[in-house]
């Protein structure tokens, strides 16, 4: 709750700042909030940022050791070299599992007030948390965790210096992880889009700057995706096409069955369901069935595959999906119809969504040297 206050606080003084831009080209005179640069990332007043704290992070990020069987670390689901996600439409599981959705990316992260694709937790700390515990995700058990982490001379040492105790909480592991993911957020000189919006009037092409006025007009993604985020950060079904592999892969069935038993869902609707449920399981009203959180547009040029299933695998069948009025389900959203887009307006939007992306790949780093176990004496 605190860094969503503070995200609110801080959007609306960046908004405040624009208001000479955002009356132009780029505003909305409507009642959405208006695209644009992102503001300061939100940091929690009980996890500060420091440089010690991040470097930490980013050792814990790619430590295979906070998982059940030391080969799940955050990064086999979150590869810088892939967008910082997987590169495949669903995510890989735990050894001798299947995972059930696409692997987010963590780029620009810090930004959400919901994570995961049903918005089921809060911060990046419990986010952390919940992907190194889940059991189809890292499986690690967080007592066994923290004593490994006690066990690394390096560790207790870095530990101390970051949150001055003795020994290494895994609490604190979450927080760094955190504090390093705050730092994976797009740079506003390197994204055309961000330049255009700050007056370099050369920044885009007169094709993006024509698919910009098509995403706030005829096409309408600015009803969903608005804000310097480009999303609402709410919920919608979009009768998205199921994807075959869980018609194929007994794994991957007996994965979506286990989440829907789990979850708590009525027998009826576990023994029917063939598809996640998305925001249902954490509300339970019919209403919400298939509804997931829009997802930031930025960085889509690194982020593929796209949608909760990973669907679609390019933004020109997403473009297409939208063109027709999005997918067949009851419960899909109104918002939906189809948009009669010519072919050169389908490559005019898709022109100014490319520039949503850094000039290249954002945050591309090779792994660090892991500090070694020693014997406690």
């Amino acid at each position: 709750m605190r860094t969503t206050r503070l995200f609110t606080l801080a959007l609306g003084t960046f908004l405040l700042g624009t208001a000479l831009w955002v009356s132009g080209a780029l505003g909305q005179a409507q009642r959405f909030p208006p695209l644009g640069p992102l503001p300061p990332v939100p940091v929690p007043r009980d996890n500060p940022m420091s440089d010690a704290k991040v470097e930490l992070g980013k050792l814990l990020f790619w430590d295979d050791r906070l998982s059940g069987d030391i080969s799940t670390g955050c990064v086999r689901c979150h590869d810088p070299k892939l967008g910082w996600g997987t590169g495949q439409p669903i995510s890989r599981g735990y050894p001798g599992t299947e995972h059930w959705r696409n692997s987010q990316t963590l780029l620009n992260s810090a930004y959400y007030a919901k994570l995961f694709w049903a918005g089921e937790v809060t911060s990046l700390e419990s986010q952390a948390a919940a992907a190194a515990t889940g059991n189809v995700a890292g499986n690690g058990d967080p007592v066994m965790m923290e004593e490994r982490l006690r066990q690394i001379p390096e560790y207790v040492k870095r530990f101390k210096e970051v949150f001055g105790v003795e020994q290494p909480t895994i609490d604190m592991a979450w927080m760094a992880i955190a504090a390093f993911q705050r730092t994976l957020v797009s740079d506003p000189a390197k994204v055309p889009f961000d330049r255009y919006a700050k007056g370099d009037q050369s920044a885009i092409s007169p094709e993006a700057k024509r698919g910009l006025a098509l995403f706030q007009g005829k096409a309408g993604c600015i009803q969903c995706h608005n804000g310097p985020l480009a999303t609402d950060e709410s919920f919608h079904n979009l009768g998205v096409p199921k994807n075959p592999i869980f018609d194929q892969s007994p794994l991957h069935q007996i994965t979506l069955r286990y989440q829907h038993l789990i979850r708590g869902v009525p027998e009826k609707v576990y023994r029917t369901a063939g598809r996640d449920l998305g925001l249902y399981y954490t509300s339970k009203r019919d209403e919400d069935r298939g509804k997931f959180r829009t997802p930031s547009l930025r960085e889509l040029k690194y982020t593929a595959p796209f949608m909760h299933n990973g669907i679609f695998l390019t933004l020109d069948e997403i473009i297409e999906f939208y063109n027709r009025g999005g997918g067949d389900d009851p419960n899909k959203s109104p918002l939906l119809k189809p948009l009669g887009l010519s072919e050169q307006e389908k490559k005019d939007l898709k022109a100014f969504l490319e520039s949503l992306s850094s000039d290249g790949p954002p945050h591309v780093m090779d792994p660090p040297e892991l500090p070694s176990y020693g014997a406690m004496k």
